[in-house]
């Protein structure tokens, strides 16, 4: 693969604009040129580079290629920002990371509360299992990460950031319903429960662990929302394995309940990006630490 010593970022930025459109037709609008100007540009990056960028699909996608060069402009335009606001608020930058679920549902925001006051700050929050987001961020798809893996990338920089403590829980109506005679294998296999998605391993390995249960025994509910796992459990629908951070009001006054309190599984999670940090990274990796919210 030939490829120039530099990189033309006003036609990387239309390869961006074209995906994020999901379209030349309407990145051309946004531009104020033809389709089949802006086909020239990104043909034009494509010949720079000696490799092609993108699919002709409909939604265009991103060869692995593109989204490495993709991920190198998210990273030109955080730096670029830095530069443009040290006097004012000159321009908006979008930061895309990936988070868990449970992690969306329960801390980040709060987390993230004072950063994002700034408002020349966006955020493009991706959603994928914790055992996942890495992948995201060596793809270039994300600027950082919440991961459950402890090791740094080449490259990047990882941190701690507390852990999410899982407990198997229902209502005290769906307890005296299933459970009257105890938490059991024989009970559960008669209990509804609900699962985030197909590739969810926790609630396996928790049954398998205590219960005895081998994995795909059960059949469950799946509902691919952390929030709509607690309707489910107020509505004496299921019972299912959640954080004790997203339901600490709902186990205080009794509405839910912890079937096993001796069985708890803690998920340690850590915050994953490259190195060098700009000042806005550093600004969001020090919310992120130091967030004061899990343990």
């Amino acid at each position: 693969m030939q490829m120039r010593n530099f990189i033309d970022y006003s036609l990387l930025k239309n390869l961006d604009l074209v995906i994020k459109q999901k379209g030349f037709y309407r990145a051309a609008r946004i531009l104020g040129i033809s389709q089949s100007a802006i086909s020239q540009k990104i043909k034009k990056l494509e010949n720079q580079c000696g490799v092609q960028l993108i699919t002709r699909t409909s939604p265009p996608h991103l060869t692995d290629y593109g989204q490495k060069l993709a991920g190198l402009l998210y990273h030109v335009n955080i730096f670029e920002h830095d530069v443009l606001n040290l006097d004012a608020n000159k321009s908006i930058v979008t930061i895309p990371i990936a988070v868990n679920s449970d992690t969306l549902a329960t801390w980040l925001i709060p987390a993230l509360c004072v950063f994002l006051k700034n408002p020349s700050i966006r955020l493009d929050i991706k959603v994928d299992d914790e055992n996942k987001n890495l992948k995201r961020l060596l793809k270039g798809e994300v600027v950082g990460c919440i991961s459950s893996q402890p090791q740094a990338i080449i490259g990047g920089l990882c941190d701690y950031v507390g852990s999410l403590d899982y407990i198997f829980c229902a209502t005290p109506e769906f307890y005296s319903r299933y459970f009257s005679q105890g938490v059991s294998k024989e009970n559960l296999l008669k209990a509804p429960i609900v699962s985030f998605n197909h590739d969810t391993d926790m609630h396996h390995k928790f049954l398998q662990q205590y219960f005895g249960l081998v994995p795909g025994t059960l059949q469950s509910h799946i509902v691919s929302s952390s929030e709509a796992y607690v309707t489910m459990l107020l509505q004496h629908l299921a019972c299912c394995m959640i954080p004790k951070q997203q339901i600490s009001f709902e186990l205080a006054s009794g509405k839910i309940i912890n079937l096993s309190p001796e069985f708890e599984q803690k998920v340690k999670l850590y915050w994953h990006r490259y190195s060098p940090e700009s000042i806005t990274m550093q600004a969001l990796s020090s919310a992120l630490i130091n967030n004061n919210i899990l343990i």
